[in-house]
């Protein structure tokens, strides 16, 4: 059951991808997006439900991969109905589609139980939310960044056919980040009240890195709040926050959980 579901996910995944690429002579195609990205979240969501059964809340590193895919699936196809955002699940579903299969197919700790303590899950819940709304709002920003050199360059309208106004995309994106920064915030604020011992061997390299990635953000929005920034200053900024927290989350789970072989 979970690897049908996975493989189904995984094929509407790959057809909205295709529709999200469609030429800009074809764009009537990018109407089927939502469409196919809510089907393949739909069997997504079934095949974490169905291989986490009886775990808890399983945030190995594949699983929460996965389930942090699909959190960005969910936000993306919500933003779809307000804004005319179908090409960047060009971005986002392939990825999907390579989580969703990954976390079925490499059990790296077989019969493992996830989190029970409701305190610990809470925390790492919080901290996968506010990765995922960060992550969106860097692939809002890859868009931003694009759609200003196509119009500087005078090639806007054969790449960015049909997609909202920049200032509509600049406002997104600091809606985004200010949506994120405030739920990084609580998830960093839990891990202090919560996790007993927060700046262990194992934990120090990413509460570090999480603060970092917590500045970076939030010297983004006073600077946005204070100075006016934008244009391609917030754009790097908003890269550098999310590789920051990819480091912090993913980067220290892959050492810890497949190199080390150590429970993170």
């Amino acid at each position: 059951m979970p690897l049908s579901l996975a493989l189904l996910a995984s094929v509407f995944y790959a057809l909205g991808t295709l529709a999200a690429l469609t030429p800009a002579a074809r764009p009537e195609r990018l109407r089927f997006v939502p469409g196919l990205g809510f089907l393949a979240l739909a069997a997504h969501l079934l095949m974490l439900f169905a291989h986490g059964r009886g775990r808890g809340l399983d945030l190995h590193f594949f699983n929460a991969l996965s389930a942090t895919a699909a959190l960005c699936v969910l936000g993306l196809l919500l933003l779809m109905h307000w804004q005319r955002l179908q090409r960047l699940a060009a971005v986002v579903f392939p990825i999907a589609a390579a989580a969703v299969l990954l976390a079925l197919l490499i059990d790296e700790q077989p019969g493992a139980r996830g989190i029970a303590d409701w305190r610990i899950a809470t925390h790492a819940a919080l901290a996968v939310l506010a990765f995922a709304t960060l992550a969106i709002a860097g692939v809002v920003a890859l868009q931003l960044g694009l759609q200003d050199h196509a119009l500087r360059t005078h090639q806007l309208s054969r790449m960015f056919s049909g997609a909202p106004p920049l200032v509509q995309v600049e406002q997104l994106l600091f809606q985004l980040i200010g949506a994120g920064f405030l739920v990084l915030t609580l998830a960093l604020l839990t891990g202090v009240l919560f996790v007993e011992d927060l700046l262990a061997q194992h934990l120090a390299h990413k509460t570090a890195l999480s603060v970092l990635a917590w500045a970076v953000f939030g010297t983004l929005l006073f600077g946005r709040w204070r100075h006016g920034w934008r244009g391609r200053r917030a754009v790097r900024l908003v890269l550098a926050g999310i590789a920051l927290l990819v480091l912090a989350y993913f980067g220290s789970k892959f050492v810890l959980e497949l190199v080390l072989q150590r429970q993170s």
